[in-house]
């Protein structure tokens, strides 16, 4: 059985120009390209920035310096010192290993009742000026 595509019916493709790229941890293959599957752009450097987040320091082998230490916040007491701490936290890990973005605002809020933290992260990319948020929320599961 043959397609045809007349070309009156066809829609038109967009291309976006890709400046970052990234892998999947995984390593996943496409199952049409037959080629990796990638993060691109915003995806990437978001992708980028809630894996150094959620990375503690230590954590990788060879490189003890990178991620940071936002798990262990999780266990001080909820005031606005500690929301202030993450807030310096999440702004200097991102400043000191993500060259790709430029932090605009970061907000904290943490939920006591529930041990949450929700953090609102602002940036752009160095090649772009509107604004990406990316939302991350931890939770204590003990």
């Amino acid at each position: 059985m043959a397609i045809i595509l007349r070309r009156d019916k066809q829609t038109p493709v967009t291309s976006q120009e890709e400046y970052f790229s990234d892998f999947l941890t995984g390593f996943d293959i496409h199952p049409v390209k037959k080629d990796l599957v990638r993060y691109t752009n915003e995806d990437a450097v978001k992708r980028s920035i809630k894996n150094l987040l959620l990375t503690n320091r230590g954590d990788r082998p060879f490189n003890n310096e990178l991620g940071s230490d936002l798990r262990s916040m999780l266990f001080e007491q909820a005031t606005d010192a500690t929301a202030a701490t993450l807030e310096d936290l999440i702004r200097s890990t991102i400043d000191d290993y993500e060259p790709r973005a430029k932090v605009e605002d970061v907000t904290v809020d943490i939920d006591d009742d529930t041990n949450t933290m929700y953090a609102t992260i602002v940036f752009s990319l160095i090649n772009k000026q509107e604004p990406i948020t990316l939302e991350i929320i931890l939770d204590r599961i003990r």
